[in-house]
């Protein structure tokens, strides 16, 4: 007689259970119409708001795009046009890379010639230095065991991030974004001081001939420079050894001094390379003396690289707010006047932006 009392019981309980069960999903069918239909309606308003941004990026992408190298900046318009495209969606143009890496692989071919090497030179060559034809080196045994066997890359390699040294990267919050590119390039040996605001990752590290100028020291000692370089890690050091005589001797004690200490593998920027370089920026209209190191690496980038996004590269003495910055992000020395044309280089990096060559980052990064 037992069991027909129990049953009753277990069959209350089931049917609890199973209305449970019903007005839960009740429940979760109508939070999830809610949600489509908030989804829905933040959807629509984004499309109103990015049609409306649509016209403005259109509209800005075409002052840009219609500026003259030689045109007089405007530094408010320059600011204003600068903060908008931050905020304009940016999108890759492949059709475009391909045309552009084709053209600097027929004029100047960064992945044979960007350095010296054993199979680019021979011995007895006479090399001639880039800024005076009338002075030259003959490579001999010394020298050419210096060069590597070989390029330096056999294949793409992949988002690069072009480091500048621009004052404009002082709390910026860039750095993680930067040591997220697969290879990050970096100019004239600059100090990782600041990990939040330019990252630590390197994979290539440049010194101009400026810099080359402070490595007198190292006839007399090298500790110093081996501690300045251990921030580097094992990325490529590319120096310009054959530029201006007064280059290729500090640019040997840097190869010897670092081979001594086991730390980077120094290189020669290739002298023809870089006349091919200025050659090509000239038939675009860009009349510098010489390109700046950030110009030489940007070209090298477009040429190698599958993505470039550029950091760092501000040449104005004020921030988006106009106040007042340093030069670079360490110190404030200013570059040579006269050799380089660094605002005309900085409106090309705007137009190659709007073009869809490269993404160029300018003030907070997040």
């Amino acid at each position: 007689m037992k069991p027909r009392k129990i049953l009753p019981v277990f069959v209350i309980l089931a049917c609890l259970l199973l209305l449970y069960i019903l007005h839960k999903n009740r429940e979760l069918t109508q939070k999830n119409d809610l949600s489509r239909r908030m989804a829905k309606e933040k959807t629509v308003k984004t499309v109103k708001l990015s049609k409306k941004m649509q016209l403005k990026c259109r509209g800005l992408n075409k002052k840009i795009l219609s500026k003259r190298i030689l045109d007089k900046i405007i530094f408010e318009t320059l600011t204003k046009q600068i903060q908008l495209m931050q905020i304009c969606p940016w999108k890759q143009n492949a059709k475009l890379v391909a045309q552009y890496r084709s053209e600097f692989k027929q004029c100047c071919n960064a992945s044979q010639d960007l350095v010296l090497t054993q199979e680019n030179t021979v011995m007895g060559q006479k090399i001639l230095y880039e800024t005076n034809r009338k002075k030259s080196v003959i490579v001999k045994d010394m020298l050419f065991q210096m060069l590597p066997k070989e390029p330096l890359w056999s294949q793409t390699l992949g988002h690069c991030a072009v480091v500048g040294n621009g004052g404009i990267l002082n709390n910026s919050r860039c750095g993680q974004q930067i040591d997220k590119a697969d290879f990050v390039i970096r100019l004239n040996l600059p100090p990782l001081n600041n990990e939040n605001d330019v990252g630590m990752k390197t994979s290539l590290v440049t010194a101009n001939p400026t810099i080359l100028r402070r490595f007198d020291f190292l006839s007399y000692t090298r500790k110093s420079f081996e501690k300045m370089m251990e921030v580097y890690g094992q990325s490529v050091v590319v120096m310009p050894a054959f530029s201006y005589a007064s280059c290729t001797e500090p640019s040997f004690r840097a190869f010897f001094t670092l081979k001594d200490f086991n730390l980077q593998n120094v290189t020669f920027f290739h002298p023809e390379y870089l006349l091919r370089l200025n050659n090509y920026w000239k038939s675009k209209g860009l009349l510098a003396q010489r390109l700046s190191s950030g110009m030489m690496l940007v070209s090298v980038a477009l040429e190698l690289c599958s993505k470039v996004t550029l950091y760092g590269f501000w040449p104005f003495s004020s921030n988006l707010n106009r106040k007042p910055i340093f030069h670079h992000y360490y110190d404030n020395v200013g570059p040579k006047k006269g050799v380089h044309k660094m605002s005309e280089e900085f409106l090309l990096y705007m137009q190659m932006h709007s073009k869809g060559l490269l993404q160029l980052k300018i003030g907070m990064c997040s």
